[in-house]
């Protein structure tokens, strides 16, 4: 096992390409949101079960774990997979398109998880490592807070399924399909959610200094938040704050009682988290006391920063570039804005968090029209492959 020729390569696993389609346009067909990933993991187990997995289900919910010996070696190393859909209606026009209204893998999970599957399809047959591979399904990635990851640590995930690090990506459109992208340390953002209620006195459009008037406190704030990370932030440090949702009033001839913002908060490092919570608090009480107004601000923590490990980060970069070449491969990639909660693993042990490009000019995620890349299904089954091989590799 000590050469590289005796690791999965590309060709491997094209024999399972048609079988590997099937799979994720049946998981595309039937989309489940968070927490409701009955019938995916039934698929799913079911699955592994046949390939002559062990598998134990109810982690976190409907997330399971599949194990597979091989060899005499003590160490073990897991790959993992999310499950669930978006709350969206599909727009693609696709013959496998969701057939549940208002449900989609708009993010590409289908994918994700039948790459991991093709992978423990392969590791089946050929055994070719020497250990124990764990591969983690994970229910409710989507959620933003107490999520799938979340929940599997709290049963007791790494103390039930011991292992040296864990692995785990996410496709990336923009980029060509089969590309690799990596970043050692932090990779992809913390995000948090604030809710600001402002409660003024509501009265008549014509007389509005007998009114509070929230509409007014929160277009002030709004302005002020985007000083928040202008002038608070170090400038050589990356944050984002961004107010989506400014929801106040129905008619034109009345001042209404209250006013709701809605604010996503994104960083990369501890301390700027801290700041950016700091002053946003401290600008939505101080605009609330200058205009006579009360304030409300629900401050809810998100997923923490992604940060890869050093060591397992350049073993994934080096694996990807064994198998795909080096013009295939971007090291130094992000930092990404967006959040994932791969983090809370990566929080309990090292691991490398790392993106597959889904294709130029394709649609974006979250997107209505967005579809997974089925020329990534054999490259992804590979590149795990090889990944479990040479990090169990027989030691000399």
């Amino acid at each position: 096992m000590s050469d590289t020729q005796d690791f999965c390569s590309l060709d491997d696993t094209q024999d399972l390409r048609d079988e590997l389609s099937g799979i994720r346009h049946h998981l595309h067909r039937h989309p489940e949101l968070a927490y409701q990933e009955f019938k995916t993991s039934d698929f799913v187990a079911q699955s592994l079960e046949s390939w002559g997995y062990a598998v134990t289900r109810g982690l976190g919910g409907t997330g399971m774990v599949a194990t597979l010996k091989a060899g005499t070696g003590s160490r073990a190393v897991a790959v993992r997979a999310d499950m669930d859909a978006l709350p969206i209606n599909e727009e693609t026009g696709l013959p496998y398109a969701s057939t549940e209204p208002g449900k989609m893998h708009a993010c590409g999970h289908d994918g994700h998880t039948t790459m991991v599957l093709g992978a423990a399809r392969h590791l089946a047959r050929t055994r070719r490592f020497d250990g124990t591979v764990h591969l983690v399904f994970q229910p409710a990635e989507e959620i933003g807070a107490d999520s799938g990851a979340k929940r599997m640590i709290e049963d007791g995930l790494f103390e039930r399924f011991p292992c040296e690090a864990i692995f785990g990506l996410h496709n990336h459109p923009g980029y060509p399909t089969g590309t690799f992208m990596f970043r050692s340390g932090p990779f992809m953002a913390a995000c948090d959610t604030v809710e600001v209620v402002i409660h003024g006195r509501g009265g008549h459009a014509a007389r509005p200094q007998l009114a509070v008037d929230p509409v007014v406190i929160g277009a002030a704030l709004v302005t002020a938040l985007q000083t928040v990370v202008s002038r608070s932030v170090d400038p050589m440090q990356a944050a984002v704050v961004t107010v989506g949702a400014f929801n106040a009033g129905h008619v034109a001839n009345v001042i209404p009682e209250t006013a709701r913002l809605q604010i996503s908060v994104r960083s990369f490092d501890a301390a700027v988290r801290t700041l950016l919570e700091t002053r946003i608090r401290t600008l939505a009480q101080a605009h609330a006391d200058a205009y006579g107004a009360r304030i409300e601000v629900n401050y809810v923590p998100g997923y923490p920063v992604v940060v890869n490990s050093a060591p397992e980060t350049e073993l994934a970069l080096q694996v990807a570039r064994e198998l795909v070449g080096d013009e295939r491969v971007i090291d130094g990639f992000g930092p990404i804005a967006g959040s994932e909660d791969f983090a809370y693993y990566l929080q309990e042990k090292p691991g490398c968090f790392l993106r597959l490009g889904n294709g130029e000019g394709a649609p974006m995620l979250h997107n209505a029209s967005y579809d997974f890349n089925d020329d990534n299904l054999t490259v992804g089954a590979a590149y795990w492959t090889r990944l479990v091989e040479r990090f169990l590799a027989a030691q000399a």
